[in-house]
């Protein structure tokens, strides 16, 4: 599904540089083609903004390479940005209002950051659920990744996630548990998905409000999952957008707060994302700053340029399913006019025509 540069947006200039089909405007309008239209609400911290951005253009842009995919980013208020993050926004992103108006065919929801327990006393909540209010009325299908899954799930069934022992940060094996759903159709039955969370929702209490499970790990629990009518709302709790290197940026950061005393402990490696080359490099490294912080020496330098050759990506390709098989029952269900959730004859209540 070729991206359509309709804006100055770096990371289409980005996407390009990587080999990815890019659209002009100008191409695009010469292709007989019904476009859609996806939304994508950014909700991530200012460090991560532009690199969420990426990672969902990315993974939608590599998805089937006929239709045209529009992707509009916007974000919300309630989530605090810096003066950098906050130019980007104004000069890149679309107003909500513009976007409510002129309407859309799907909606991507990324996650955020929470200074709560409870998400409800969370600045972003009302903005949130305002604009999922409006999405489940008008859009076809509605994507939520890690914690704007939670914060739905709450929203709609009133099931609160369950806080966890430790954070489940890795790389995970995952079965597919309802091989019927279209939404797995054709993928492998056994793949691997990054979980970043402290949280999660349990399959028990999904299922008990209706909430169908198409997605499961042993060590991570629930990770697809969809509303009770089979696609309106569909649930991720891993990150599947993930680059190769986003857990390792993760773990640099954590290293970097330590450092900073912003926690107490020299943080665990993610699990099953290392090899060992790596974690004996990372262990050496360990000493290193611990050496350096004796001694009231500056930081040592991270080594992720070493460390970045070694890493394996083994839940692209299942990613890109899953996501190519989103796209296009979008397609085949809705609306001619964008603001139109489903072509005359679906029914919103099982738009799959799904008899399981």
């Amino acid at each position: 599904m070729p991206l359509v540069a309709h804006t100055s947006l770096p990371t289409f200039a980005r996407l390009r540089a990587e080999g990815q089909k890019v659209l002009t405007p100008e191409y695009a309008r010469h292709q007989d083609i019904r476009e859609l239209h996806i939304g994508l609400l950014n909700m991530m911290p200012d460090k991560a903004l532009e690199a969420t951005e990426r990672q969902f253009f990315r993974l939608l842009g590599a998805c089937n390479q006929i239709v045209q995919f529009y992707v509009h980013p916007f974000t919300i208020d309630g989530l605090p940005r810096g003066p950098e993050a906050q130019a980007h926004i104004d000069r890149y992103y679309e107003p909500f209002e513009r976007i409510r108006a002129e309407g859309l065919d799907a909606l991507i929801v990324s996650g955020a950051n929470v200074t709560h327990p409870d998400l409800p006393q969370e600045a972003f909540w009302e903005p949130l659920t305002a604009v999922f209010d409006w999405a489940k009325r008008n859009v076809t299908s509605i994507l939520c990744s890690c914690l704007a899954t939670h914060a739905l799930v709450q929203y709609c069934y009133g099931i609160r996630r369950t806080r966890l022992p430790a954070k489940r940060w890795g790389v995970y094996s995952h079965r597919v548990v309802e091989p019927r759903h279209p939404l797995v159709a054709d993928i492998n039955t056994r793949f691997d998905v990054p979980h970043s969370r402290f949280n999660e929702l349990l399959r028990a209490d999904l299922e008990r409000v209706g909430v169908r499970v198409l997605v499961e790990s042993a060590e991570a629990g629930v990770h697809l999952a969809t509303s009770p009518d089979g696609f309106r709302v569909v649930f991720f709790q891993g990150h599947p957008e993930y680059d190769t290197i986003s857990l390792l940026k993760e773990y640099k950061r954590e290293v970097m707060r330590y450092w900073a005393g912003e926690r107490d402990d020299y943080p665990p490696y993610p699990e099953n994302y290392l090899p060992t080359a790596a974690i004996a490099r990372l262990d050496a490294y360990r000493e290193d700053v611990d050496a350096a912080r004796r001694r009231g020496l500056s930081l040592p330098e991270f080594p992720e340029a070493e460390l970045v050759p070694a890493l394996d990506n083994t839940w692209r390709d299942t990613a890109k399913a899953v996501f190519n098989n989103w796209l296009g029952l979008v397609y085949q269900v809705t609306d001619q006019d964008r603001r139109v959730p489903f072509m005359p004859g679906v029914d919103p209540d099982n738009p799959l025509g799904l008899d399981f």
